[in-house]
């Protein structure tokens, strides 16, 4: 055996370690999210809400308009929570209105961050004369004082559930249109950005594929916390008198029985609770999803 052969080294034996799998960051979003306490409570809360709304019908099937007894009648073991000015059983009252409400707030954030996202996100792509354009636009309804924007909208075209569902909307994108902007300012200039649009991405495809995506963390907040405001906004145009009175929602409710506060506490302060869970559990999601999602808060804790 020569020396070389002798010193020559014995190969290491080779280890495959197991490949390390990809956490999704949704899946990171929704641990993050679990974490926090106000958050999941939020949304214990407002499932239970949905529930109800969904299921409380088959399980209490009183006609939220039928007359069921005399006017303010305190709750007892035939109206366990009373019924109003009229002798309407408050109970089906708010599981039937609860439906009313809560589509009304989801149509309504739908239609803002729709609205939001595309003056933003037009606006923050291509800047220059479009953009002044748009930024006009927004602080000219951002200007007006929303409710009684909506009030004139809701006057005009009628008190009806679709149309204060669409004044509601009409009135509310500002904030999410100045959001999705300033994310899309911030994005566009950046490597990724470039890069894509050196390899050909047109317009359209860098706005829908490239910057969107990476803009959505924050919208999905703001769209969470605009089911709460639209919530709050029809509650203040039925408080007003002008919600439709041929659907039954938590704001018909209160805005029906609110001269009768003093001697039937209850035909005011139940659907005044509901909407008071309705908008704290969506204002305590939002700050869940805000801690889940926003890197910064995330490195901290």
């Amino acid at each position: 055996m020569t020396t070389m052969e002798a010193s020559s080294p014995i190969p290491a034996p080779q280890i495959d370690l197991p490949a390390r799998a990809a956490v999704s960051p949704g899946r990171v979003a929704l641990q993050q999210f679990m974490k926090s306490p106000s958050g999941v409570a939020g949304a214990c809360m407002l499932v239970l809400i949905i529930l109800v709304a969904a299921i409380g019908p088959s399980l209490y099937p009183v006609d939220p308009l039928d007359l069921v007894g005399a006017p303010l009648m305190p709750p007892d073991a035939d109206a366990w929570f009373g019924t109003d000015y009229l002798g309407r059983d408050i109970l089906a009252g708010l599981i039937h209105g609860g439906r009313a409400t809560l589509a009304v707030g989801a149509v309504a954030a739908l239609i803002t961050i729709a609205i939001g996202l595309v003056v933003g996100a037009v606006g923050g792509f291509f800047g220059g004369a479009i953009d002044a354009a748009l930024v006009k636009i927004t602080e000219f309804f951002q200007v007006l004082p929303p409710l009684l924007f909506a009030m004139v909208l809701v006057t005009l075209f009628g008190p009806k559930l679709t149309t204060i569902t669409l004044a509601i909307g009409g009135v509310s994108w500002t904030s999410v249109a100045r959001l999705t902007r300033a994310e899309f300012m911030r994005l566009r200039d950046l490597d990724f950005v470039k890069a894509s649009r050196a390899a050909g991405a047109s317009s359209a495809n860098l706005i829908l594929r490239v910057l969107l995506p990476n803009a959505l963390p924050a919208v999905i907040v703001s769209a969470t916390l605009a089911i709460g405001v639209a919530i709050l906004f029809e509650g203040g145009l039925s408080f007003l008198g002008l919600g439709d009175p041929n659907v039954m929602s938590w704001g018909l409710m209160l805005g029906q029985n609110r001269n009768y506060i003093l001697d039937a506490w209850w035909a005011v302060m139940f659907p005044g609770a509901a909407i008071f869970l309705a908008v704290l559990a969506t204002s305590l999601v939002g700050d869940g999803l805000n801690d889940a999602i926003n890197p910064r808060l995330r490195r901290r804790s």
